[in-house]
């Protein structure tokens, strides 16, 4: 017997087969007179393309099919895409809500989002992934979550709110909207994890083995890794993945000549598509299995910027030609995740629909969903309505305030040799140098001389006797002042830095006290904040464009207050404690060498 959905599209499909084979029934709609973008041919050609409910009817010549309530709309020298897919994205990245993200979104043509909860998982486990899952059935927009398969990514060098294993597998992969395994972090750091950890391999193994079982995919995470340790990869990904991380060309054409799905990064602050492209630009390969996705975006860019409109256009600036950029936007994403309902205009795909303006500039004229228009001119034409998460998502804070005497590193010399996160310009990978610092009162003290800014990463979760992680950055450019957040990927302790400790305290303090969020310091006081209610990650009490004015806010106070000379400081500090992402980051277990798997001391003995 057929179930309800099943029953609907057959009913869907029999109407669709009148219009077709009669001549008493017509299209509801018919764009007419456009330049039809074939992702299977990688072709354009004027034509029409008609629609009945949700569904691509025709495309061709339609004009048989349209009756006398038939909606034509004509486009006319405008351009008709497959709607965008952004491949791989965390919503928790934007501090928006799925509802709200989508409300930036849409009107710039993306259509499908595949949202890994990894972050609100770190901090609440299947509470919270099952929470962002039930926003996902709300919106009109298609949105997929692939779920991390183990919490802690590191659990030796970091603490989550929450520990997620293989035995969450069952009852996370068969709920709603959950389309598979995200970003497979756990083994990004092969050889140590390895040799280190094996216990994780199997567990991680038993976890995409029965992803792969019951249809779902499997997405890998594989920065700087080459031979044996690249195919071992491949291999605890259960033998197909995508990866993200990719951050050179060589690395790029060892990943593509090894079957995995390269997902070119380009977001806020991680900028990696145009080194990834240049194995299709420069050395010939086939660009069916390159994808375009973003991973982090934060709300400010979504609105003034655009979503993948601006990546697929970035693409093009690279050497590429724009039907071919579109398809990795499209049906090259679609092939993988197996959509087979969209990707493609082509008959009894779901009519979701970008209409372009200028090919070359990716400029949106207007956007269809299931048929229907939803966005025109960059403005969103329909109602979303405002989504209020669970009380059971909220207050994940569980620990007091920090005094002074827990965030200072103490020394009884007069002067030390430090270690010294290197913060890199668009990147999560990050350097590490020593560097030469005073003692003060017993205290060593930054260098703002040297943009050197203390960091420290304080456990929130309240599953440790209060975890403090110090060390010392560059690259921030803090002059004054202090910022602390609550976001820090992945398991999404408090992080902080400033040019002194005592605005270090009052910043953290304040975010402890929101229940979580960001928040600016200097000379002693709070001087701007957001708060996160919602895991600490997201806010549900402003709206999209609420939270974009208030991050720009922010920024720019960061920048003219506080002297931070680094754009999106509040992504670029998040990943400052990324324990999976070469080469050193700071977790509440202290300062990791991310390369030898292993916890060093701020201070260099001598």
């Amino acid at each position: 017997m057929l179930n309800a959905k099943a029953l609907k599209k057959t009913v869907d499909y029999r109407e669709m087969i009148d219009v077709l084979m009669s001549d008493k029934v017509f299209a509801d709609k018919v764009l007419n007179n456009g330049n039809v973008v074939n992702v299977l041919t990688r072709k354009t050609y004027k034509a029409d393309i008609a629609i009945k409910g949700e569904y691509i009817l025709l495309v061709g010549d339609c004009k048989e099919l349209i009756g006398p309530e038939t909606e034509v709309v004509d486009v006319s020298g405008k351009y008709i895409s497959p709607g965008f897919i952004d491949s791989h994205m965390h919503f928790e990245s934007s501090m928006l809500t799925i509802t709200e993200f989508s409300r930036l979104s849409i009107p710039s043509g993306t259509t499908t989002l595949i949202g890994d909860p990894h972050e609100i998982g770190n901090v609440l486990g299947a509470i919270g992934m099952k929470a962002m899952a039930d926003e996902a059935s709300v919106v009109p927009n298609h949105v997929h979550l692939p779920v991390p398969a183990l919490t802690p990514d590191c659990p030796a060098l970091e603490t989550a709110g929450v520990d997620v294993t293989s035995n969450d597998m069952d009852d996370l992969l068969n709920y709603p909207n959950v389309i598979g395994i995200g970003e497979f972090q756990g083994f990004s750091n092969a050889k140590h994890v390895y040799r280190n950890t094996p216990e994780i391999v199997s567990d991680l193994v038993a976890s995409s083995v029965y992803a792969s079982s019951i249809g779902k995919i499997v997405d890998g995470n594989a920065p700087e890794l080459f031979g044996r340790e690249l195919a071992a990869h491949i291999v605890a990904c259960a033998g197909e993945c995508s990866d993200h991380e990719t951050t050179t060309k060589a690395e790029a054409m060892e990943k593509l000549d090894q079957g995995v799905y390269l997902f070119m990064r380009e977001g806020s602050t991680q900028r990696n598509m145009a080194e990834c492209i240049r194995a299709v630009t420069e050395e010939g390969y086939d660009s069916r299995r390159c994808i375009l996705a973003t991973d982090d975006m934060v709300a400010s860019d979504l609105e003034t910027k655009g979503h993948m409109d601006d990546i697929v256009q970035r693409t093009i600036k690279e050497g590429v030609d724009p039907i071919e950029a579109i398809q990795m936007a499209t049906i090259n994403a679609a092939t993988y995740f197996g959509f087979k309902d969209r990707g493609v205009l082509a008959p009894a795909k779901l009519a979701d629909i970008a209409v372009i303006n200028d090919l070359n500039e990716m400029t949106i004229d207007s956007v269809y969903l299931g048929g229907k228009l939803v966005a025109k001119d960059g403005k969103l034409l329909i109602d979303l309505p405002k989504y209020t998460y669970p009380d059971s998502v909220k207050n994940s804070v569980k620990r007091g305030p920090v005094s002074l005497d827990e965030i200072t590193i103490k020394s009884d010399k007069n002067r030390v040799t430090a270690r010294c996160i290197e913060c890199i310009p668009d990147e999560n990978l990050t350097g590490g140098i020593e560097v030469e610092l005073k003692v003060e009162n017993g205290i060593v003290v930054g260098d703002l001389s040297k943009d050197v800014n203390p960091i420290v990463c304080i456990e929130r979760h309240g599953r440790t006797k209060g975890n403090v992680g110090k060390t010392f950055v560059t690259g921030i450019g803090l002059k004054s002042g202090a910022i602390a957040e609550s976001v820090s990927h992945d398991t999404h302790n408090i992080i902080a830095t400033g040019s002194n400790h005592e605005d270090i305290v009052v910043a953290i303090n304040r975010v402890i006290e929101m229940g979580g969020g960001l928040a600016l310091a200097k000379d002693g006081k709070v001087i701007d904040e957001l708060a996160l209610p919602v895991g600490g990650l997201i806010t549900d009490e402003l709206d999209g464009h609420e939270v974009s004015a208030k991050i720009s806010q922010l920024e720019k106070l960061a920048k003219e207050d506080l002297g931070v000379k680094i754009h999106g400081p509040f992504m670029h500090l998040s990943f400052l404690s990324l324990s999976t992402s070469p080469k050193w980051k700071i977790t509440d277990k202290g300062l990791v060498d991310v390369n030898n798997f292993e916890i060093l001391s701020p201070i260099v003995e001598k």
